[in-house]
């Protein structure tokens, strides 16, 4: 089984504008360490990105309100600076981030896959560990980003489960986010009912 990690990618669009998007992006243990695999979905912007510039930053970072947020829709203007070595950017405020270029790509009509090589990587703060609110506001953001594809009571048991760790754990940011999720939530189910 792949190991996944839930990142952020930044990417530099055609206009010159940054682009920020939560992705689960495959890592492949290599004799020289690890490559990336992303695999965006058809339509998106990280997708037509990656074809035209043939570079990203995974970035990874604690405040899962950047997830929530672009999930959602609520906020997707996070502040991002220059990477050193490529022509995207990454987060300003993330823990680490790697610099990435297009290596291969697998053409698919669904999901292309990208397979990235690292040209560098940095540390800016500490990594303090995850809380279990920050877990559930990631699954919380998977789980929205699949609405038209789950039942209803998948939704709700789904939910549920998770509300018990933002009960138990959760600080302001993780609130922020997870209302910014359930606010999505809502919506949809808003729009089933109409």
């Amino acid at each position: 089984m792949p190991l996944i990690r839930e990142t952020i990618i930044t990417t530099t669009g055609a206009d010159g504008r940054p682009h920020v998007a939560p992705m689960g992006v495959t890592v492949e243990a290599t004799g020289d360490g690890e490559r990336f695999i992303l695999a965006p979905f058809r339509p998106s912007r990280t997708l037509d990105n990656l074809l035209a510039r043939r570079c990203a930053v995974v970035n990874h970072t604690d405040d899962v309100r950047v997830f929530a947020g672009c999930i959602s829709g609520r906020r997707r203007d996070w502040p991002t600076v220059p990477a050193e070595r490529i022509d995207a950017p990454r987060l300003a405020d993330c823990l680490s981030h790697e610099e990435i270029v297009v290596e291969e790509v697998e053409d698919d009509p669904v999901r292309p896959r990208f397979h990235c090589l690292t040209v560098h990587a940095a540390t800016h703060a500490p990594f303090r560990g995850h809380n279990r609110a920050q877990a559930a506001v990631i699954e919380a953001a998977i789980l929205v980003s699949r609405l038209h594809m789950l039942p209803a009571d998948k939704i709700e048991r789904e939910v549920e489960y998770l509300s018990i760790a933002i009960g138990k754990t959760a600080g302001p940011h993780e609130l922020e986010g997870w209302g910014w999720l359930m606010d999505r939530i809502a919506a949809h189910r808003g729009g089933e009912n109409s």
